[in-house]
Order: C-alpha cells, then structure tokens, then sequence
C-alpha cells in the first residue's frame, strides 16, 4: 500500500518561496564575496604599480649614475695615457742624457 502525503498548495509555495530566497541570499553573499576579492585586486595591483614606479626610478638614477662614473673613468683613462706618455718621453731623455754622459766619460778617460 503506498503512502501519499498530499500538500497543501500554500505550504508547497512556501517552500518554493523559501528555497528562492535562501538561493538569493547565497547570491547575494557570493557576490559580495566576488566584490571584496575584486576590491583586495585591484589595490594590490595599485601597490604593484607604486612598487614598479619607484623601482622605474632607482633603475634611472642607477643608470644616471652608470653613464656620469663611465665618464669620469674616461677622463681619468685619457689622464693616465697622458702621463704614460709624458714619464715614457722624460725616461727617453733621461736615457738619452745618460747615455751622453756615459760616453762623455769614456772619453775623459781614454784621453
């Protein structure tokens, strides 16, 4: 024999209307939910984009900084060759007068 329960026609739209509202309100939970994660998004992107921009502007200055010392060791490379060359022709002339002297010598002493 089998058992029929018959339900009234305004409990089964209660419950209907219940089950509506409860999916509603997971709805509405859910997309606030969607709307804090997008908020927590958007300002660690906002952070992302401020770290970026002072890392932009470390890179500059280091780049500033690069191109004035490549400079700087350029003029002193330039600097160093100069005096290179300058002790290069005072040794020569020192050799040159030593030489003169060392044949000067030789000759006071042959004579």
């Amino acid at each position: 024999m089998a058992l029929v329960m018959a339900v009234a026609p305004g409990v089964e739209k209660k419950n209907k209307t219940n089950i509506k509202e409860r999916e509603e309100e997971d709805l509405k939970m859910r997309n606030e939910e969607l709307e804090r994660e997008l908020k927590k998004s958007r300002e660690r992107e906002e952070q992302t984009r401020v770290e970026l921009q002072k890392v932009l502007e470390r890179l500059r200055l280091a780049e500033e900084a690069e191109e004035m010392l490549c400079s700087q060791l350029g003029e002193l490379e330039a600097e160093a060759v100069s005096q290179a060359r300058d002790y290069h022709a005072q040794i020569v002339s020192l050799m040159s007068q030593l030489s003169k002297a060392n044949q000067n010598h030789k000759t006071a002493i042959t004579v």
